[in-house]
C-alpha cells in the first residue's frame, strides 16, 4: 500500500513537472513565434531607400536653389564645387561693374545735356551758367547733340547692364540646382561610353549609336 502511495506521489510529481516545463517552454517560445523573418531583398531595399533619402536629404536641390538666389555663389558651396566660386563672383562682378559705369556716365551726360539746354534759353540766368563749370572737363566741348546721343547709349547700356546682371544671377540658381541633381547620380568608373551598331529607337533608323550609359544612384 505504501509502494502504491510512493508511485502515484512520484507519478504526480512527474507529471507537474512536466506540465510546468512544458508551459515554461512554450512561454519561452512565445516571443520567438511573434518575430518575422524579413527577407534579404526587403532589407537591402530599405537600407538603399535610407541612402537615397540621406542623399536627396543632404544635396536639395531646392535648398541650393534658395542659397544661390539669396547670394549667389552659396549654392555652389551647398554642392561643395568651391571651384565654381571664382566664376560666379567674376561674371556677376563684372556686369555689376558694367552696370555702374554706364550709370555714371548717363548722369554725367544728362547732366551736362540739360544744362547747356538751359544756357540757351532767353530766360537762362547766372545759375545755369555757373552750373557750366560742374561738367566734367571731357564733356564741356561737346555740343548739345553729342550729349544728348551719349546720354541716349548710357541710359540703354544701363538698361542691358542690369538685364545681363538678371541673366548671369538666375544661370548662377540654375548651375546650383544641376549639381543638386547630379549628386545623385554615380560618376564611379561604371559609367560607359560605347559604340553600339544596331537599330536606333530615337531615330527610327539604322546605324550606328554613340551609348552613354548613367547609373542613377537611386535606381539601385
Amino acid at each position: 500500500m505504501m509502494q502504491k502511495t510512493v508511485n502515484s506521489y512520484w507519478k504526480r510529481t512527474i507529471v507537474l513537472a512536466v506540465v510546468l516545463f512544458a508551459g515554461y517552454f512554450l512561454a519561452a517560445q512565445q516571443p520567438d513565434s511573434l518575430i518575422k523573418v524579413v527577407p534579404e531583398e526587403t532589407v537591402v531595399a530599405a537600407t538603399e531607400k535610407t541612402k537615397k533619402d540621406t542623399v536627396v536629404k543632404k544635396h536639395s536641390p531646392r535648398t541650393a536653389a534658395i542659397r544661390s538666389a539669396i547670394l549667389p555663389g552659396l549654392g555652389q558651396i551647398y554642392n561643395k564645387k568651391y571651384w565654381k566660386l571664382p566664376i560666379v563672383y567674376g561674371a556677376i562682378g563684372i556686369s555689376g561693374g558694367v552696370f555702374f559705369y554706364n550709370l555714371k556716365n548717363y548722369k554725367d551726360t544728362r547732366f551736362a545735356y540739360k544744362v547747356k539746354y538751359n544756357m540757351r534759353q532767353p530766360n537762362a540766368t547766372a545759375a545755369d551758367s555757373a552750373l557750366f563749370s560742374k561738367i566734367r572737363p571731357n564733356l564741356q566741348p561737346l555740343s548739345e547733340e553729342s550729349l544728348r546721343f551719349y546720354r541716349d547709349q548710357f541710359r540703354r547700356d544701363v538698361d542691358y547692364s542690369v538685364l545681363f546682371f538678371i541673366i548671369l544671377w538666375g544661370l548662377n540658381v540654375v548651375d546650383a540646382t544641376v549639381d543638386a541633381h547630379l549628386k545623385s547620380f554615380d560618376v564611379s568608373p561604371d559609367l560607359s561610353l560605347r559604340i553600339k551598331p544596331g537599330h536606333s529607337e530615337m531615330a527610327g533608323t539604322n546605324g550606328i549609336s554613340l551609348v552613354l550609359s548613367l547609373k542613377d544612384k537611386r535606381a539601385r
